[in-house]
């Protein structure tokens, strides 16, 4: 019923749900890390800057 480029599709869709799932929890790590240590590893001024240059 299924062909396997169905398959593939689904499994590219899955596989760009999982990666921004995990964007998102690296971006929740990183803000709940003490502002110090955010301010040492340069976050999140290199992260706004990295999204202003994608969009």
């Amino acid at each position: 019923m299924f062909t396997p480029d169905v398959f593939r599709t689904v499994r590219h869709y899955a596989g760009k749900l999982q990666t921004l799932r995990d964007q998102i929890r690296t971006e929740r790590f990183l803000n709940s890390l003490p502002e110090s240590l955010q301010k040492d590893i340069g976050w999140p001024d290199n992260y706004a800057a990295r999204r202003a240059r994608r969009g």
